[in-house]
């Protein structure tokens, strides 16, 4: 995860701020987590604020672990769809090298459309310009990302 905060923090316009494993508010019923998150800056202003409106979303990163791969490949990806959040990215270990999933909302059927499958370098002009180095992100030991350049502590 600290891979994306930090890559995403110097990439990202002043209007946007990057924020890690911090809940979003989906609808009455339903609170997440995403891993880290994008959001329009004009909502970041309380110090003590414990969560964000879904509306105020820009990006959701969730990388997924064994114990989360249905909840981040069917729950969250709909979940987020349906409150509306533009864009979704989702982490996976593919043979201990870090594969990004990227998703965009049609806006007509207010459902993700895959935008690209992204090994090694992740290149793309929304929600922001980004180019990535995915070869960064290093296993710590097999199947487990972390340290400085990993996507967090847990297995994937």
């Amino acid at each position: 995860m600290s891979f994306f905060e930090w890559q995403l923090q110097s990439l990202a316009p002043a209007e946007f701020e990057v924020i890690r494993e911090f809940t979003i508010d989906i609808d009455r019923q339903n609170r997440r987590e995403p891993d880290v998150i994008v959001v329009r800056g004009d909502v970041v202003d309380d110090p003590e604020q414990t969560r964000y409106p879904a509306e105020a979303v820009t990006l959701a990163v969730e990388v997924v672990s064994p114990e989360s791969v249905s909840r981040d490949r069917e729950t969250k990806f709909l979940k987020h769809a349906r409150a509306g959040i533009a864009h979704y990215w989702r982490v996976e270990n593919e043979k201990g090298l870090a594969v990004v999933h990227a998703f965009e909302l049609e806006p007509t059927t207010g459902a993700y459309t895959s935008v690209g499958i992204f090994r090694e370098r992740m290149k793309t002009s929304a929600p922001f310009p980004v180019d990535l180095d995915l070869t960064a992100i290093k296993p710590r030991r097999a199947g487990e990302w972390s340290g400085t350049h990993g996507c967090g502590p847990a297995p994937l």
